[in-house]
């Protein structure tokens, strides 16, 4: 127990909406692909993704938009950003 204190809580909204984002190496695993073929495939430095897989930094807004595209249609990414028909 606490002895007795109320806990106090801070929310912090930037990290409640990290949690909602997809998982990196679920994503890039249930895609079948490895790490390096995850970051090729969609053009995301391999650094910054180990960093974000080891909890180093975190995916920041625009990023964590990107991978919940990534999550919904990872295909329709690839293509994309192979230039290939959409």
């Amino acid at each position: 127990m606490n002895g007795g204190r109320k806990q106090e809580f801070e929310w912090d909204a930037d990290k409640a909406e990290v949690r909602r984002a997809p998982r990196v190496k679920t994503l890039w695993r249930a895609l079948g692909l490895t790490q390096e073929e995850f970051a090729a495939r969609y053009h995301i430095p391999l650094g910054t993704l180990r960093d974000w897989e080891q909890g180093r930094t975190e995916p920041d807004q625009p990023a964590r938009a990107y991978l919940k595209v990534i999550a919904s249609n990872p295909e329709w990414v690839s293509r994309a950003l192979a230039g290939g028909p959409r």
